[in-house]
C-alpha cells in the first residue's frame, strides 16, 4: 500500500552527524508532527562519515506522521571552499580573488556532485562548478 505524502521538507543548513532537536531542525519537524529525536538519530547514523560537513536533507512526511529522507551531497560552494582551505567566498569576486583551483579539482567536484545537479553531461557539470567558483572569487586554472 502506498502512503500519501502530506509534506515535503528541505533542510539546507544541517551538519552531518550533528543533528539535534534544537533550532532549526526541531521547530521545522515539530510543526509537521514528525518524531524529532527519531529523525536526529537516523540522520546522525546515516551521516556519521560526513561529520561536520553540510549535508542537506529532503524529508517526506506521510499521513501517519512517519517519514523518509534523502541525504544530498554538500553544496558546491562548501566543497570549493574546503578544497582551497577558506572559510568564505570573496565579497567582490570580480576584483578580490581568494584562491586558485585547478580544472582537475573542478572535474572531481563535478563528478562527485553529478547526481544532485540538473545536467546530463560531465562538461555541463564542470561548467556549473567553474561558474560557482568564479562567482565566489576563486580563480580557475588549467
Amino acid at each position: 500500500m502506498v502512503k500519501k505524502i502530506i509534506k515535503k521538507i528541505k533542510i539546507e543548513k544541517i551538519n552531518g552527524g550533528k543533528a539535534t532537536p534544537a533550532p532549526p531542525i526541531g521547530p521545522i519537524l515539530g510543526s509537521s508532527g514528525v518524531n524529532i529525536m527519531e529523525f536526529c538519530k537516523k540522520y546522525n547514523y546515516e551521516t556519521k562519515n560526513n561529520l561536520g560537513k553540510l549535508c542537506p536533507v529532503l524529508i517526506n512526511v506521510y499521513e501517519d506522521k512517519s517519514f523518509t529522507f534523502v541525504i544530498k551531497k554538500p553544496p558546491i560552494s562548501f566543497l570549493l571552499l574546503e578544497k582551497i582551505g577558506k572559510e568564505k567566498g570573496s565579497n567582490e569576486s570580480n576584483r578580490i580573488k581568494i584562491g586558485k583551483i585547478s580544472l582537475n579539482d573542478i572535474e572531481l567536484i563535478a563528478k562527485y556532485k553529478m547526481n544532485d545537479l540538473n545536467c546530463f553531461s560531465i562538461d555541463s557539470a564542470i561548467s556549473m562548478v567553474s561558474g560557482t567558483a568564479r562567482s565566489m572569487g576563486i580563480e580557475v586554472y588549467k
